[in-house]
Parts: C-alpha cells; structure tokens; sequence
C-alpha cells in the first residue's frame, strides 16, 4: 500500500503541532524548561519519581506527554500535571549536564532516590548502554508495615486536601468541653498535618 505524500506531511505536521502544544503546557509548569541536555525528574505525591535523560529537555519531556510506550507516559496521562486544581499530578524539573554525561548521571540519580526511600517509577537503573539493570536492584526491600504507612500518608494528604478545599472540621456542641472528644479532635488535626 503506497501512502500519499501529503497524507505523511500532514501528520508529521499535525505531531509537530502536538509537540508544540505540549512544550508550552511543561513551560507554564516549569518555564526554565528549555533544549539543552540534562536530567529530569518528575514528581507526584512525593516521594514518588521519575528519573530521565535527554538530549533535548524540552522535546523528551513532551513526547511523554503524547506517548504511550512507557509506563510514566501513562502515569502521566491518568495523573496530568501539577498545578492548583490538581495538587496531585506531576512537577517537572530537571538539571543540565552535557551529553556525554547523561548516562552517568541518571544512574547516580535513581540511585540516590532510591537509597533515600523514594518509590521510583523507573523500570530499569538509567542509562542507554552498558550497565542498564533493573531497577529492583536499587530498590529497598518494602515490608507490610511499609504499605500501611504510606497508606495513611496518601490517606492524609486525601482527606487534607478534600478538607481544605470543601469542608469545615470542628467538635459538636455537645463535645466542646468533653476531654475525650478534644483529644479525638486534636490527634485527627495531627493526621491531617501527615498529609501536607
């Protein structure tokens, strides 16, 4: 089957266009994005991450805005980008390095995270040649206790943001002056504060 010409012009046009629009949503977020090389870190709910390396910031960062390919493409996709009407989706930073750099230094990278206790969303330890492994080896193992504690944390942070965008929170009347129900209330403001 022969493809028309013009057929192919205008999609490589119509993904320029796509690319395009996605650089500018990442530079409203992060306006010192720009086309130099580097490292880049996308965070949400912290402290999750994903390490990246690019030649060119700008462009790697919005092809994963439009592509499916990798498990953060479609992290990103069901989670959006960070901003005051969603205090839960990706921030976009990143550190120049030159190219010959890049593999070295996103290694290092997740590494660090990871020995820090941060859940990586990486696959694989960084690099594009030699030395790129699994993850699972940087990875601290993570027990039962584990789960349950960042399940109170996300929990928190839920129920914090859905109080301070929504609600009131206070002690009935009839509790005011119930010693009980005052500590009650103080030890759920201080889960609250677990999660901001």
């Amino acid at each position: 089957m022969v493809i028309p010409i013009n057929n192919t012009r205008k999609n490589i046009a119509r993904a320029k266009a796509i690319q395009r629009q996605n650089i500018q949503r990442l530079k409203k977020l992060n306006p010192a994005i720009d086309n130099k090389s580097g490292i880049y870190f996308l965070t949400r709910n912290e402290p999750q991450i994903y390490v990246g390396q690019a030649r060119h910031l700008d462009e790697r960062l919005a092809s994963h805005l439009s592509g499916y390919e990798q498990h953060i493409d479609r992290s990103l996709k069901a989670h959006g980008l960070y901003s005051e009407d969603n205090p839960y989706g990706y921030k976009v930073n990143f550190l120049h390095y030159p190219e010959s750099k890049l593999d070295e230094m996103e290694q290092y990278y997740i590494q660090l995270y990871a020995e820090k206790g941060w859940s990586l969303k990486n696959k694989t330890a960084g690099s594009q040649g030699v030395g790129k492994v699994k993850i699972a080896e940087f990875k601290p193992a993570k027990g039962y206790m584990d789960g349950l504690k960042q399940g109170r944390k996300n929990m928190a942070k839920e129920l914090s943001h859905i109080i301070d965008k929504h609600l009131t929170v206070q002690l009935r009347e009839d509790k005011q002056h119930n010693k009980v129900s005052q500590r009650a209330f103080e030890k759920f403001k201080e889960l609250l504060e677990e999660g901001k």
